[in-house]
């Protein structure tokens, strides 16, 4: 058998088995008893529905995943990429008109079947448990911005792609890697003010006190904004969260109207607080070095595979394309991909520690922000244990039981 294929093969059933077990290990370690930290913030009629949240959610998650997998191993064994391939060079031969064709109908297709899932998970899982504002109407709407923005900026943004590993012969990875970066940087301007607006009402924050706390703080820090905004986030769901947008004096706090809504002001302001410590650390600007230097690494590898006779016959292609080897290339390299999401998932939550600190510690309000933190496990039926090896592989943020633990290691002169 080809080699391509069987590794391809070993990856998507390893990937799957893995899966399987980390997620058996978590719902082992759902426990009865509350831990103590949370106490007063959850009764046991919540705390068991947080539970059957989790596992709700995981046996879900596993179903579609097990669906997902056997379509892509049929999909493979019985030569559904070259069909593919076939359409779209039925319509061009241009090798970047194909490509754009062929890129696009996986796209459409994969789209396609994972759209029931979308929808039993927004309309059914997150209904059940009070989660769910989406209306059918703004569900559509999303689609149809999400598809809009593929073709306005992916695109343009794999045509060049193709072009330049078309045009640039050895070196193009390092081209093609110089433009992503650019791109990605502009996006981080781009995005807040163009692309999040299409999805979501921002306005300014209507409580002057909460301003005027924050800017306050802001000031202390030296921390330059554009505003404060909040977010019509309950517009999709209850759940609640706060973020940061843009770069220097471009950035932007939003918050979400759900979270305004539930917390106190010092609350907010430790929240916020929190995301100031991850640009005034440098987190942000680490974690973007730590991306682009993984997109070159991906590329780079990328450059050995393109136009792999063998990795083509494992797909049971006929037809050998640069647009094709960027899409099975993704098979291989995910294993890698996946130890790199390990390393970047480490990096983020020590950063965030890092923040909680820096949070407690300007602030002075260690016990506002704790506060806040539990309200949030609470308000989003967070899985509060874990278990170990899930954290590991999957969790960007610590669990929050370890980030209470950390924030109480404060000496009290210091928060």
């Amino acid at each position: 058998m080809n080699p391509y294929l069987l590794f391809v093969l070993f990856v998507l059933a390893g990937s799957f088995v893995l899966n399987l077990v980390v997620e058996g290990l978590n719902l082992r370690c759902l426990g009865t008893a509350l831990p103590e930290e949370l106490a007063g913030f959850y009764d046991g009629e919540k705390y068991a529905r947080s539970q059957n949240y989790t596992r709700e959610r995981t046996q879900f998650d596993l179903f579609q995943s097990s669906i997902t997998v056997a379509a892509t191993l049929l999909f493979i064994l019985l030569g559904g990429f070259n069909v593919v391939d076939r359409i779209a060079r039925s319509y061009v031969q241009d090798p970047i008109l194909s490509g754009l064709i062929f890129i696009s109908l996986l796209a459409v297709i994969s789209g396609l079947f994972a759209l029931p899932f979308g929808i039993y998970s927004t309309f059914v899982i997150e209904a059940r448990y009070g989660f769910n504002q989406t209306t059918p109407k703004t569900f559509i709407f999303d689609l149809l911005k999400s598809l809009l923005l593929m073709v306005v900026i992916g695109g343009p943004v794999l045509t060049l792609v193709l072009w330049l590993f078309g045009a640039a012969g050895k070196s193009a990875w390092v081209i093609v890697w110089i433009a992503i970066t650019i791109f990605q940087l502009v996006m981080l301007y781009f995005a807040p003010a163009v692309i999040m607006p299409l999805f979501n009402k921002f306005s300014p924050l209507e409580s002057r006190e909460l301003v005027d706390m924050i800017e306050a703080y802001a000031r202390v820090q030296g921390f330059k904004m554009k505003g404060v905004f909040q977010m019509d986030g309950s517009k999709r769901s209850t759940k609640t969260n706060a973020f940061f947008t843009g770069f220097g004096r471009y950035r932007r706090i939003v918050l979400f109207d759900t979270l305004i809504a539930r917390h106190s002001s010092e609350e907010l302001l430790a929240i916020l607080a929190h995301e100031m410590g991850h640009y005034k650390l440098r987190h942000v600007l680490k974690m973007i070095i730590a991306s682009v230097l993984e997109t070159g690494l991906l590329l780079f590898v990328l450059s050995l595979f393109i136009g792999n006779p063998g990795l083509f016959a494992a797909f049971k292609m006929e037809h050998i394309s640069i647009y094709a080897s960027l899409v099975f290339f993704g098979f291989l390299f995910s294993p890698l991909s996946a130890f790199l999401g390990i390393a970047m998932n480490s990096l983020s939550r020590h950063h965030e520690l890092e923040a909680d600190r820096y949070a407690a510690r300007t602030t002075g309000k260690a016990e506002a922000f704790m506060t806040a933190l539990k309200k949030l496990s609470v308000e989003n039926l967070s899985n509060l244990t874990p278990h170990p090896l899930k954290v590991i592989l999957d969790y960007s943020h610590p669990p929050v039981l370890q980030r209470i633990r950390s924030l109480n290691q404060i000496p009290p002169s210091k928060a």
